[in-house]
């Protein structure tokens, strides 16, 4: 038998498949070891066949087998050639999205642990065996128990003195590294109101592929969400489940666990090697059913899927900014015509090439437009910071905002505070020459931390020393300018000395669960105020708040983004969402400098269908997306020159394609980014908007012909983040 194999090198010039012999029984998706170069290396089986294409005497054996069952289901192969082909990347590339990357590398491995288990407790020990009669006596009274805090408790000795006599044996077992083991939720399924069972109705009798559930928030649509997987696992299926943040992981997961028990799987980079491969192969042998996880959850080895859903489908991590640069919704989409099931799309604020979709007809639109519990949303009070600062008020919080967090408080309720800016001061500024403290590898301004003292980069990680004075001009007049959540915690501190302040950001969670201790202790009231960035901003569900302050609303709106007015009202829509949602009325106090634009006046009232159809007019007479698709090469290389060289190659290529296709251009230029250097990499391309998607194909294969070894060419296609 031979086994075709690619093996895991990402690199175009080895991205073919290698033939070696193999033993009979081996499976197509199967690790294995070949030797390759000189070397042992890992490899992918693709297929098994009992012919050769080369001289059989050529062919080397394969020199061992990772995995008993094959890591690759079925699916996984056809999906690798799809994305290989789609988004011309190497299938070794494509491959290594559907394993964790510690197992490929051989870095993690299956847990054990010793056990204890009583047999003859009852042995009459010498006076001189204290601590083995101990021993005994605890095993009789509580069981079985680990070898290792048994030893802690009694010693070593007295522990193994009990095996040797015969009064407990020793028992080595696989544990599975089950991540927040303590989250195991318990609540029931709730009486779904008429609304609620009216969507899922709908959802079953529909015969298009995708469901987009346009709900406001509160409305139910998590309940949706597990009654749909509910009728999907008594139906012996599966599902998988994606949501934007990390942060909301934890939170779903109770809940999944409280409805299925150990039938649910964590799935995201959040997790301890060990965690995230315990997880992978419980869903891998089918021991677990849904897969529940962020954006790399929708390559979970699942089969026979029932349902995929997507929550907050409109967010922008869902759109991966590393090879290769798939959008989650295209690769779900794929899963769901491979299992001929239902992709469940859901948002209060749905992205506007979805809701375009669904107004065609191509997506079933489901509307959800009431509070589950019949309350209003929360009032939204804009407060006009231009007025703020001409009655003398310099401060990050306007009156209004200082008023409803004092009332509050004093009746016992919580407040969520929203700024997505972290550090303390979004820049360094000397007074006397205007120098601005910049990061040595990126092209932007570094922002202070009070808390260590320290500058730090928020593109590259890089830390610096806080200077005393001007380094270009000794000047001691340093000023910081902008304000961060470190900053808005210090104020609020002062102005509310008795309120308790949490703070979450990327700063403040660290570990696989930085976000689930925050985000349960003001779940437990051990806190009064939540001040955060976006990862505060969507499906958290906290009873007590009936305050959202949101700071700089309209920060967002000032980006040279066309989706910079989507994201802005996406943003307010969903962080005010998170006030009211219990017994409670709930207030929003929206601060701008902008209160007349038009994009936080349709957000103040709640109107998704205004600014859907303002918005849609918009980008149709400026031909943007939807009605055409962004195209961006990007160029870097640490070497200015060597990035250019390449930027003009790739332009004068493209060029050549718009001359024989000039219908297919509407827009075409070459620039640097918009930020011009990140972790030392010039950064340059070429942007584009086109027509529709049919030469993409050849713009891909353009950016590959001009990759080299020091500069690297790569597409993306209408990218989250156009700097």
């Amino acid at each position: 038998m031979y086994a075709q194999v690619i093996v895991d090198i990402a690199h175009s010039q080895v991205d073919r498949i290698f033939e070696y012999s193999c033993p009979d029984g081996l499976n197509a998706g199967s690790r294995v070891k070949v030797p390759f170069g000189g070397r042992v290396i890992e490899g992918f089986v693709i297929s098994v066949s009992d012919r050769c294409s080369i001289d059989p005497a050529k062919v080397k054996p394969i020199a061992g087998v990772f995995d008993e069952v094959p890591a690759l289901v079925p699916e996984c192969l056809s999906l690798v050639e799809r994305i290989s082909e789609r988004f011309r990347t190497p299938k070794a590339a494509a491959l290594r999205l559907f394993v964790p990357s510690e197992m490929r590398l051989g870095k993690v491995s299956e847990a054990y642990k010793t056990f204890v288990i009583p047999k003859n407790t009852d042995y009459a020990f010498p006076k001189s065996a204290k601590k083995q009669a101990e021993a005994a006596a605890y095993l009789k009274e509580h069981g079985e128990c680990e070898l290792t805090p048994l030893c802690e408790k009694f010693g070593r000795s007295a522990v193994n003195a009990l095996r040797d006599k015969g009064v407990a044996e020793f028992e080595r077992r696989e544990v599975s590294r089950v991540p927040f083991s303590d989250e195991e939720g318990k609540e029931q399924p709730k009486q779904l109101t008429p609304a609620q069972e009216a969507a899922i109705t709908n959802i079953e009798s529909s015969s298009k592929r995708v469901q987009l559930i346009h709900g406001v928030t509160g409305s139910g649509k998590t309940e949706i969400y597990l009654n749909l997987i509910a009728d999907r696992i008594k139906a012996g299926k599966t599902a998988i489940f994606l949501v934007p943040e990390i942060s909301l992981t934890p939170q779903m997961l109770s809940q999944l666990r409280a409805r299925f028990k150990g039938a649910a799987a964590i799935l995201h980079s959040g997790l301890s090697a060990g965690e995230r491969f315990d997880e992978w192969r419980r869903l891998r042998s089918g021991e677990a059913k849904i897969a529940i996880g962020a954006r790399s959850a929708v390559f979970a080895p699942l089969q026979n899927i029932g349902v995929i859903i997507i929550d907050e489908e409109h967010d922008g991590s869902y759109v991966s900014e590393s090879a290769p640069r798939y959008n989650t919704a295209d690769i779900a989409l794929w899963r769901a015509e491979y299992n001929d099931c239902k992709l469940v799309l859901g948002s209060a604020t749905p992205s506007v090439e979805s809701y375009l979709k669904a107004l065609d007809g191509e997506y079933n639109l489901i509307k959800l437009p009431e509070r589950i519990n019949k309350k209003p949303l929360p009032e939204i009070i804009i407060a006009d910071m231009r007025k703020e600062v001409k009655r003398g008020n310099n401060s990050a919080f306007s009156y209004a905002l200082r008023e409803e967090l004092s009332k509050t408080l004093s009746d016992g309720n919580q407040a969520i505070i929203f700024l997505n800016r972290r550090g303390y001061s979004h820049t360094v500024i000397c007074r006397d020459c205007g120098y601005v403290c910049k990061c040595g590898n990126c092209d932007v301004s570094l922002a202070y931390h009070s808390e260590e003292n320290c500058l730090k980069c928020h593109y590259c990680g890089a830390r610096y020393k806080m200077p005393t004075s001007c380094p270009e001009c000794g000047g001691r007049r340093l000023h910081y300018g902008g304000t961060g959540t470190q900053k808005v915690v210090s104020d609020l501190k002062t102005l509310f000395p008795a309120a308790r302040i949490i703070r979450m950001d990327n700063d403040t969670v660290s570990g696989k669960d930085g976000h689930y201790k925050i985000l349960n202790a003001f779940k437990r009231r051990e806190a009064d105020i939540l001040v955060g960035t976006q990862m505060i901003a969507k499906g958290h569900d906290f009873p007590s708040v009936t305050l959202v302050g949101i700071l700089d609303a309209d920060m967002s709106l000032h980006f040279s983004d066309y989706r910079s007015g989507e994201r802005t009202f996406q943003l307010i829509t969903q962080v005010a969402g998170r006030s009211g949602r219990a017994g409670q009325k709930g207030k929003v106090v929206l601060q701008t400098y902008s209160p007349e634009n038009i994009i936080l006046r349709y957000a103040v009232a709640y109107d998704y269908e205004g600014f859907f159809g303002n918005e849609a007019q918009i980008r149709k007479a400026t031909r943007f997306p939807p009605y055409s698709l962004v195209c961006r090469v990007m160029v870097t290389s640490e070497d200015e020159k060597k990035a250019l060289e390449a930027l003009k190659s790739v332009y004068f290529s493209i060029e050549e394609l718009r001359t024989l296709e000039p219908d297919s251009f509407i827009f075409m230029n070459r620039m640097h980014s918009p930020i011009k250097r990140i972790q030392g990499k010039y950064r340059y391309q070429v942007l584009m908007r086109l027509d529709d998607g049919r030469l993409l194909g050849k713009i891909y294969d353009i950016a590959a012909k001009n990759t080299s070894s020091s500069v690297l060419c790569y597409v993306e296609e209408n990218p989250a983040n156009l700097s």
